[in-house]
């Protein structure tokens, strides 16, 4: 299969353009190696079987050796040797911070107390994700975030996504690993991240750190994520639910497990985006639980793409799920971040798509097309929100949002008459 570009290519000729060291985090099989293999000149692989005892000892001893090479040099697995961090930070500055002279690739994050130094203004932290329904030609790609922050008045009406509800439960359950755009659709492609996940609760979540861990209860955790996917549970709930599946799990053993498969960008929580437009107390500031990828979800808890045609309920936190990874790749350019908004009233946002440069959009996702007034309503009031705070503290305004979407499972695009843009997921691109 040819390699599909990605939207990460551009973001890694953009930083290394400018620094001296690019380092690529994200979970495993989303193409990390692939993509830094395209614009590397030299490769070391440290988990190469025939040399890895060698590099690892070389690291130890002299682990600039292992920096020579043609740039930009790649260093596939660079946590394996912790050392190479600073030594890399030191060979930058050596050869007068020119910039391109390396891209680091990892799975999982490295404890800082094995660095010496942050790397600040040498290399540079660059996250990747699997694949966005774009990346993967899913969506028709008509209707860019970038160009809507722009101008936020384009007319969208009319464009049409190619992918109804079932074709999005199907691309869920594969997930946007690219291994399994080989297979595409057939029943082999939803063994990818089953895989996935008995490769992350059977081995990864001890290679992170070298701490024994039980896979059952690993599988555990993931599952309760899982059945929690996309809402505000609380830790207490969380623990509760593990309990239920496997005994015997302290308050202490469930949030090393968290940790560790946060390290593994297996989970990726979402934080709350708290603005005091009502009062500081009202804001609910748990997390939202997410995964990385919808497909891990569907494999947890056992479900199929038949299973979902017939439970669209349980389809709309999955949907929401693959909606926040898509935009977490369409926004990386852009410096975007993710957070929601919700209240005790019930007031809520499903995202907060926050620029780095103060731009925002208040987001709502929904699955049919029946709830889009309800999301739309949603939205507005939280915009009045923020403008009725704003004429009564003058001294501490807060910027009003920029766009107000609903992203759809639906079919077509368009503005409704309160300004409100609702938008199928699969027409997005970054």
């Amino acid at each position: 299969m040819n390699y599909l570009p990605r939207i990460a290519d551009r973001e890694l000729t953009n930083r290394l353009s400018y620094i001296g060291a690019v380092l690529i985090e994200g979970p495993k099989w989303c193409g990390k190696t692939t993509t830094a293999t395209q614009q590397a000149n030299s490769i070391l692989k440290l988990q190469d079987p025939d040399m890895r005892e060698a590099y690892l000892v070389t690291a130890k001893t002299k682990p600039s050796n292992l920096l020579k090479g043609a740039t930009p040099r790649l260093i596939d697995e660079w946590q394996d040797a912790p050392l190479l961090w600073d030594s890399v930070r030191t060979v930058v500055d050596e050869r007068g911070g020119e910039p391109g002279q390396f891209i680091l690739t990892g799975s999982n994050s490295v404890n800082n107390k094995l660095i010496m130094h942050s790397g600040t203004g040498r290399i540079s932290r660059m996250k990747m994700y699997p694949m966005s329904l774009y990346e993967s030609k899913e969506s028709t790609g008509e209707i860019s975030i970038k160009e809507l922050f722009d101008n936020p008045a384009m007319d969208i009406d009319g464009i049409m996504s190619n992918m109804g509800v079932n074709d999005l439960i199907r691309t869920a359950c594969r997930g946007g690993w690219p291994a399994s755009l080989k297979l595409r659709n057939s029943t082999e492609a939803l063994r990818i991240a089953k895989d996935y996940l008995d490769g992350v609760a059977e081995s990864d979540i001890i290679n992170v750190d070298g701490v024994k861990r039980d896979s059952a209860l690993a599988k555990a955790v993931i599952r309760t994520y899982a059945r929690n996917l996309a809402t505000l549970a609380k830790r207490a709930n969380l623990l509760k639910d593990v309990n239920a599946i496997s005994e015997g799990c302290s308050d202490r053993t469930f949030d090393d497990y968290v940790k560790a498969l946060t390290r593994l960008f297996v989970i990726q929580d979402i934080s709350a985006w708290s603005p005091a437009v009502r009062s500081a107390t009202v804001i609910r500031k748990s997390p939202k639980r997410c995964l990385v990828d919808p497909s891990i979800a569907v494999a947890a808890m056992g479900l199929s793409p038949r299973l979902l045609e017939i439970d669209l309920k349980t389809f709309g936190f999955i949907f929401e799920c693959m909606a926040i990874r898509d935009l977490k790749v369409y926004t990386q350019s852009l410096y975007g971040d993710i957070s929601y908004y919700h209240d005790r009233y019930d007031l809520e946002a499903d995202a907060v798509l926050h620029l780095d440069d103060g731009r925002y959009a208040l987001i709502e996702f929904k699955l049919g097309s029946a709830e889009i007034e309800l999301g739309a309503k949603h939205l507005i009031e939280i915009k009045g929100l923020v403008h009725k705070h704003n004429e009564n503290q003058k001294q501490i305004v807060l910027r009003e949002p920029d766009l107000l979407i609903v992203i759809t499972g639906g079919k077509t695009a368009y503005t409704r008459p309160d300004g409100v843009k609702v938008i199928p997921l699969a027409c997005l691109k970054d």
